[in-house]
């Protein structure tokens, strides 16, 4: 893999993210019906912890993915992509039963932020570590993981709240730094197309392999220990505009598919960071292109955590 081509724009201050949704789960059983439904282990959540979480069909690939943290005693608070929210809110509800649990979809009420830099941080006063989360006087704060030295949070307050008084961030600067985090983010467009450790998130602590069973505990355990995964994701760059879904080809092959988009940023004056699922087999030779084997070529990035090939573990 290549070196990282470092961040050529100051990403500092504040956006509105319309593209995420606020669910919480409440009730006396709240934690114990999502410890059964997600791949993290969520029952004894500390308050001043967030954690990412996947949510699988019973094939074991991934419906959706969360940031969860407990937000009340009998109540956890998860972060998904906008798109995807009131199919998972539904989905989730048809398997509550008679646990004492409700799913709500409070997207309407509440809004988040993305904060980033040094502004943010001062701003804040005071800093909350990457997966943890500060309560408020009204909302949450929740550290995300560091990007090439720019630090990153969420903030979940009121919809009629007024927006922090930061500047402005344009909303691809900040997909930038979720893409360079390599952390993926599962949106409708790539719903059900991937278990869980072709997108590392076992290598971002996504999965908790000791909780017990969930929907497709089986396939992604047996993914984890037999070396079922010849796919994993990777950070890529190029010319061309991408977007979550877009096939990539390898240079040999126009035919067959040889990976495909799961998160990009386009940024203009950047060009396209973009984090792909790919063959591993198609990283030994030729050249990978973005929507055809004669579309833009892919240029390797590293990630700022190693990757595991399971396929020969």
């Amino acid at each position: 893999m290549g070196d990282n081509l470092a961040i050529p724009i100051e990403i500092d201050g504040g956006v509105r993210l319309t593209d995420w949704a606020l669910l919480r789960a409440h009730g006396a059983d709240a934690a114990a019906f999502l410890q059964g439904q997600l791949t993290q282990d969520v029952l004894d959540l500390p308050a001043d912890e967030a954690r990412f979480s996947g949510y699988c069909s019973a094939k074991g690939r991934l419906l959706a993915s969360f940031i969860v943290w407990r937000s009340a005693p009998d109540e956890l608070s998860m972060l998904c992509s906008a798109d995807l929210a009131a199919t998972v809110r539904k989905r989730l509800s048809m398997f509550v039963l008679r646990a004492r649990c409700r799913i709500d979809d409070l997207s309407d009420a509440w809004s988040v932020f993305g904060l980033a830099g040094d502004s943010a941080a001062q701003y804040l006063r005071d800093d909350v570590a990457p997966w943890h989360v500060r309560p408020g006087d009204t909302g949450w704060l929740v550290g995300l993981p560091t990007v090439q030295g720019t630090r990153r949070w969420l903030l979940v307050q009121p919809s009629g709240q007024a927006a922090p008084t930061l500047p402005a961030v344009d909303p691809a600067s900040w997909q930038l730094l979720d893409v360079l985090s390599g952390v993926p983010r599962i949106v409708a467009a790539t719903a059900e197309r991937f278990v869980p450790q072709m997108v590392n998130f076992e290598l971002v602590g996504g999965v908790h392999f000791q909780k017990g069973c969930y929907p497709g505990q089986e396939v992604v355990a047996r993914s984890q220990y037999r070396g079922t995964i010849k796919r994993r994701m990777h950070l890529f760059a190029t010319t061309g505009s991408a977007q979550p879904a877009q096939e990539v080809f390898h240079s040999d092959d126009p035919v067959q598919p040889a990976g495909l988009v799961v998160n990009a940023a386009n940024v203009n004056g950047v060009g396209t960071r973009l984090l792909a699922e790919v063959k591993l087999a198609a990283l030994n030779s030729g050249r990978l292109h973005l929507g055809s084997a004669s579309g833009p070529m892919l240029q390797p990035l590293s990630l700022p955590y190693p990757i595991t090939d399971l396929a020969h573990a």
